[in-house]
């Protein structure tokens, strides 16, 4: 059956081409590089600052000596009148890679316009790559400007944030997190004299500090005004964090930092000052998932891909593929080539997000959940992320980059393996072999590396799969193994991975009931010479459909044309049947025309005949969870936001629909 998605959105208003919605005025505005950064902190000021918008004013006018200036974005204190002598906080934003120190447009600009503000506490300057705030002091009747962590939240006083307790940390919006995350990982390589690789490690050692003293009560993740400024008060930062490291994360994960270079943060201590003071503010568990893994992938992707056919699945055919498959509480699922855990961790919080509304069902209070009712979510939630998340990968960083992904978004690290899934399972490590069986997972969900440079030629392996052996074609049209005298199949001298995938995929899958969604080469399914293939799998599995990718979906990096297929693993009942030709059954057919960017992975929107932007009030919701509490939470501010031009969520709901019509 043949599917045509209506990919059609409740149109609320057009955008010209050229223009965007500015967040604050909803007036149209240009769509240029430095407006870009300006609508990242907009954002960021009323979702994750909580500042009222009728509080922030952009491309607010001042004096400043004789001329008037254009101020990119102020905030005035609270219920007062928009005036030069209310203005509590000065922000200048600057397209990337706009020196900070330069003359003109520079941190100097942004101290002159604080200066001409006289009642001005605070400022902002950012290029998104480079972020620097600033408190306006006195001293012996002059002002001057030093350098401070972060700018207050709506209601915070100063001195909150510079030792910040748990409540008050924010909630990362847009691409603030990418841009925090991207600008420490410049600095560390810019700074400490490493390569990008190895200044990559240390950051994600300091992310998971920032997350485990998350965990505990009392935050002692931060850093101070004076040890920003000072290489020797930054000494106490680094004996700070370091001491953090060692107690509450090299002791929980050992086998993630197993040897002596690993269980050090190799950062000087001002170095270390700088990025702890970037990220403190943040709460890297409550922010919602998307926002992390675009933060994270940013930087992952730039230091691991694609050296071994890795190319990750984009968060959004990650999700289709979730939402058609649908995990349940309770069932085991595995990506055997797991990569940055991309696939595992869209699955595993669709399902904690089942567990957690089939909970809080049972409250009896939903709003203040008695501390029973939170222990028993608690509980639910540590028993499916310890007994039924998996993944396994060949790449040693990768996995120690995926455990980390996991950590960050709430757990379920301790389920993955550094294996080489297309081995026999008999030479796995004996720990491997406890959990991880054939015919044992109720889900797959995989990428697996594909490209003719990494084929696999070792005997060993070939020999464990029927699509390592020569096929021949018979009269009738159907294929055969080739045997030799003995009997034994004949093997071809190599095989791409992504054709033994397929089968060890399948055979990981419980018969019966099983279920996978791999993303699969086109030449697979339609290139003649590969038949064999085709005709083995329709012996073996029931397509449940097959959806075709753009061809853009892995650019930049790659332009393999792919599909998502998803399929159910066969009984032996059910094989017989297949093979005596007596199993006929409606296939869900789709094209995904739109992926949502381009072939340079520049975002695409969505547009109306006329070639103007969509907006909708539903993208601007956000939705996060509360890692403590458990309780969700989404916010939105009323403001138009451009749509994302994906076919994929339009189709995971005319599949969900399609089977249902089906029953």
């Amino acid at each position: 059956m043949s599917v045509i998605v209506d990919s059609s959105v409740e149109k609320v208003m057009s955008v010209p081409e050229g223009k965007i919605l500015d967040f604050l005025t909803k007036m149209l505005v240009n769509d240029t590089p430095e407006e870009y950064v300006r609508q990242n902190i907009e954002k960021a000021l009323v979702r994750q600052y909580e500042y009222p918008a009728s509080d922030c004013i952009p491309e607010f006018s001042i004096k400043v000596g004789s001329s008037n200036k254009r101020v990119d974005v102020v905030v005035f204190d609270h219920n007062t009148t928009h005036s030069q002598e209310n203005a509590r906080i000065i922000i200048e934003t600057k397209k990337a890679k706009t020196n900070p120190h330069g003359k003109k447009d520079g941190i100097k600009q942004l101290e002159s316009y604080m200066a001409a503000c006289l009642n001005a506490k605070y400022g902002l300057w950012t290029n998104g790559d480079d972020r620097f705030c600033f408190a306006k002091r006195e001293k012996d009747g002059k002002f001057y400007y030093e350098e401070i962590p972060e700018i207050p939240a709506f209601g915070q006083e100063e001195d909150t944030f510079y030792k910040p307790e748990r409540k008050n940390l924010k909630i990362a919006t847009a691409d603030n997190l990418m841009f925090a995350f991207r600008r420490c990982h410049n600095y560390i390589a810019g700074n400490a004299g490493m390569h990008k690789t190895e200044a990559f490690w240390e950051l994600l050692k300091v992310i998971f500090t920032k997350i485990e003293d998350e965990r505990s009560g009392k935050i002692n993740f931060y850093v101070t005004p004076n040890e920003i400024k000072n290489n020797i008060s930054a000494r106490a930062t680094k004996n700070r964090i370091q001491k953090l490291f060692e107690t509450k994360v090299v002791k929980k994960y050992p086998t993630i930092f197993n040897s002596d270079e690993t269980r050090t943060i190799e950062l000087s201590a001002e170095v270390l000052a700088y990025v702890v003071s970037q990220i403190q503010g943040y709460s890297l568990l409550a922010s919602p998932v998307d926002v992390k893994g675009v933060a994270y992938e940013e930087i992952v992707g730039s230091n691991l891909r694609g050296d071994r056919g890795e190319f990750f699945t984009p968060r959004n055919a990650c999700r289709m593929a979730v939402e058609m498959l649908d995990p349940l509480p309770g069932e085991k699922m595995i990506d055997p080539a797991c990569g940055t855990g991309g696939f595992l961790i869209t699955a595993m919080h669709h399902a904690l997000k089942i567990i957690r509304n089939n909970e809080i069902s049972l409250w009896e209070n939903v709003d203040r959940p008695t501390s029973y009712e939170l222990e028993e979510l608690y509980r639910k939630r540590t028993e499916y992320l310890s007994t039924c998340v998996y993944g396994i990968d060949i790449n040693p960083s990768l996995v120690r980059a995926a455990k980390m992904n996991m950590v960050m978004n709430n757990d379920g690290s301790g389920g993955l393996y550094r294996e080489n899934s297309l081995a026999n399972p008999h030479t796995w490590n004996i720990e491997t072999r406890k959990v991880i069986g054939l015919g044992s997972f109720d889900l797959v969900f995989t990428n697996p590396p594909f490209g003719a440079n990494i084929l696999i030629d070792d005997v060993n392996i070939l020999s464990q799969y029927d699509l390592a052996a020569v096929w021949d074609k018979t009269k009738d049209g159907t294929f055969e193994i080739r045997r030799n005298k003995t009997g034994d199949a004949v093997l071809q001298t190599n095989q791409p991975p992504e054709i033994l995938f397929i089968e060890r995929c399948i055979q990981l899958l419980k018969p019966g009931t099983g279920r996978m969604a791999m993303v699969i080469p086109n030449g697979i399914l339609n290139n003649p010479s590969l038949g064999y293939v085709r005709y083995w799998l329709l012996q073996n599995v029931q397509i449940l459909a097959v959806v075709d990718m753009q061809r853009d979906l892995f650019q930049p990096g790659n332009d393999t044309q792919t599909s998502m297929v998803l399929m159910r693993r066969f009984n032996s009942k059910e094989k017989e049947l297949a093979l005596a030709k007596e199993v006929n059954y409606p296939v869900f057919m789709a094209v995904a025309e739109r992926i949502g960017h381009d072939k340079r992975g520049v975002t695409i929107y969505r547009r109306d005949s006329e070639g103007n932007e969509i907006l909708s009030d539903a993208s601007s919701l956000e939705e996060s969870v509360d890692p403590v509490t458990g309780k969700a939470f989404s916010y939105t501010t009323g403001t138009k936001d451009r749509v994302v031009d994906d076919d994929m969520p339009e189709v995971a709901k005319a599949f969900k629909k399609w089977q249902a019509d089906q029953q």
